[in-house]
């Protein structure tokens, strides 16, 4: 499902030059729940953001369903983002005077979905997400570990196969990030495929397999390899 081969990414500061990623090559199957773990700064951020279509390669190839990305135009590439991968953010990027409901809602609005299946999603994805009971709470009136259950709900009517977490336990005190990864492991067990990106080696544990990554180079990929 996702290949890298030898991808790398440059950016320039001022006069110097950051491998963000330097010949990095990984291989994720459909189904798998992975996690990409490494300190800050050691190039997880930009292999996400590569993996989620939101940034390109500078050289090598990302396979996404044996595709290459770099071959899809920026249309092409919006409606792989809206239809296939569910993004969940650190802070949630929820909309302040919208309601729970509202938040999850938004992105079918934009997809013109009608307004009674929106309506019956919305209610399905908050019950997935054991939020039923807060639909009407703004963000202000909720928990981060409810903040990001909405996040979570809003990327589930959409019917992604590929779901991406940027530290999603970050900012949660740990029983709430125990109810968190207790959230994907059911969305994994349902069949979606899950990458989650962590700096925190107990969360990283949680997933089927980890990918180390450290300089922007792939240090393990988690492989076990036949005798």
């Amino acid at each position: 499902m996702i290949v890298f081969q030898d991808v790398s990414k440059i950016y320039h500061i001022g006069d110097a030059e950051v491998h963000a990623l330097d010949h990095a090559s990984i291989n994720i199957q459909d189904g798998e729940f992975v996690s990409i773990i490494g300190p800050s700064g050691s190039g997880k951020s930009t292999m996400m953001n590569i993996i989620g279509c939101l940034d390109m390669a500078d050289s090598g190839r990302y396979l996404l369903d044996g595709l290459p990305i770099e071959d899809y135009s920026e249309t092409e590439l919006a409606k792989i983002r809206n239809k296939k991968i569910g993004f969940i953010f650190q802070n949630f990027n929820l909309i302040g005077n919208l309601t729970a409901e509202e938040n999850v809602e938004l992105p079918m609005i934009y997809q013109r979905v009608p307004r009674e299946e929106r309506k019956k999603r919305v209610n399905e994805a908050l019950q997935r997400v054991k939020l039923s009971g807060r639909q009407k709470h703004k963000p202000t009136e909720l928990s981060g570990g409810q903040m990001l259950r909405v996040d979570i709900a809003r990327s589930i009517p959409a019917q992604p196969s590929l779901f991406l977490a940027d530290e999603p336990t970050g900012n949660l005190d740990s029983a709430t990030g125990r109810e968190i990864m207790t959230l994907f492991h059911e969305l994994h067990a349902q069949g979606n495929t899950i990458v989650l990106i962590t700096h925190d080696e107990s969360i990283a544990r949680q997933a089927s397999r980890s990918i180390h990554i450290l300089d922007g180079k792939v240090l393990d990929d988690g492989e076990v390899l036949p005798c």
